[in-house]
């Protein structure tokens, strides 16, 4: 299993720590960010990371080679403008498309400044289990930003600056004829982590071109009838 850790931006909550140094590197009881990710992929079997890099750039490479690539392969993906995640992965698909024989296998997107203890082994069975385009790790806590899932856990909509903005239900959605109203479905507010389960099949779906977030992405392909799912991380 392969996984991509987004490392490229600018670190802006964690100032002025990243004044001088890429969030990456930021210490935690003197072990890096970056450290602490590679080493949690590499418990559950991950060996073969693409890290996107901007901020800071070169201090990723050179703390990387420093440390072996911490015994893993180890690929760069060099952001000269931000792309966002939804274009940071856009740009790194080669590296999940590159061996024919591998194409249907999944792979974790991981941001490298979320520390949590999810079991990755649980959800990707539960990834697997259900077979949808991505599989978000979420969690019932406050967030300005929570996604709305319904009682299937499949993505309807989020609430920006306490609106929601619903997408429509497909025709062919899982519900009952009575809650084929969206309003009338009743809608979990989740906290996204940052961690997401994705199909190699996701990425001939991205369309958008350039800088941008992958969670517009996710909600216009829901609308299209695509499966979005969440996973329940609450007690990690």
């Amino acid at each position: 299993m392969k996984a991509m850790v987004l490392a490229a931006g600018l670190g802006t909550r964690l100032r002025p720590l990243t004044d001088t140094r890429p969030k990456a590197l930021v210490e935690i009881a003197g072990r890096t960010l970056l450290e602490i990710t590679l080493t949690r992929l590499r418990t559950f079997g991950i060996t073969e990371v693409i890290i996107n890099v901007h901020h800071f750039a070169d201090q990723v490479i050179d703390y990387l080679k420093s440390h072996k690539n911490f015994g893993m392969r180890i690929e760069i993906s060099r952001e000269e403008v931000l792309l966002d995640t939804g274009g940071g992965l856009k740009k790194a698909a080669w590296f999940f498309l590159e061996d024919p024989a591998r194409l249907d296998e999944s792979f974790l997107l991981h941001n490298v400044d979320v520390l949590s203890t999810i079991d990755f082994a649980r959800m990707l069975q539960y990834h697997k289990e259900h077979r949808p385009l991505a599989t978000l790790a979420v969690q019932s806590r406050e967030t300005s930003r929570p996604l709305l899932f319904d009682n299937h856990l499949q993505l309807r909509g989020r609430r920006i600056a306490d609106k929601d903005t619903l997408i429509p239900i497909p025709p062919d959605a899982v519900i009952s004829s009575e809650a084929r109203n969206l309003s009338s479905i009743p809608l979990q507010s989740l906290a996204f982590s940052g961690i997401h389960l994705i199909s190699p099949r996701l990425l001939p779906l991205l369309t958008e071109e350039g800088i941008f977030s992958i969670i517009p992405a996710y909600l216009r392909l829901a609308a299209q009838g695509q499966k979005i799912l969440a996973f329940r991380a609450d007690a990690y």
